[in-house]
């Protein structure tokens, strides 16, 4: 396989392995694309919606988050509630993922691209979204935050996560 994405050193941005305050997991991303290894301290959870975002939206580098976010300040939802923008710094690593036929092709920063069987591609996404839903899962609840924008955020990011994990 020639996409293959996991994390180590998951964490809450306060380093610890459970915080119900903070809504983003962090940790240490490592990616192998075509020859390419990529790490990068980033916002895991991030990482793992806009991998499932890309099974069917194309992404372009620089569009909304890279691909490997060092941040995410805002989660920026829709008013159904079932799509999510995340909004952070500039820093990151970011890829173009497109789709050709049934193949995805990724092109990183610097112009390498390779082509993933499509089928190949969404296993490797769903078995990283899977691992980062598992982190969420063994820590204790989440604590909403009262503010409505903070919150509405937060729904509609596990309601697109949901959506299309689900489908």
């Amino acid at each position: 396989m020639s996409f293959i994405i996991d994390a180590t050193d998951l964490c809450w941005i306060d380093g610890s392995k459970d915080n119900p305050e903070d809504l983003c997991l962090h940790g240490h991303a490592i990616v192998h694309i075509a020859n390419v290894k990529l790490e990068y301290d980033a916002t895991i959870s991030s990482t793992a919606l806009y991998l499932l975002k890309s099974l069917s939206e194309e992404h372009l580098i620089g569009q909304d988050n890279q691909m490997l976010p060092c941040c995410g300040h805002f989660l920026i939802a829709n008013k159904e509630l079932n799509n999510v923008v995340v909004l952070g710094c500039p820093k990151g690593i970011d890829w173009a993922i497109r789709h050709k036929d049934d193949t995805i092709e990724i092109e990183l920063e610097d112009g390498t691209k390779d082509q993933i069987p499509f089928e190949e591609y969404k296993a490797e996404v769903f078995r990283f979204a899977d691992l980062v839903e598992a982190f969420y899962n063994a820590c204790s609840p989440k604590v909403l935050p009262n503010d409505m924008f903070e919150k509405n955020g937060y729904i509609a990011f596990w309601n697109e996560w949901h959506t299309r994990r689900n489908s």
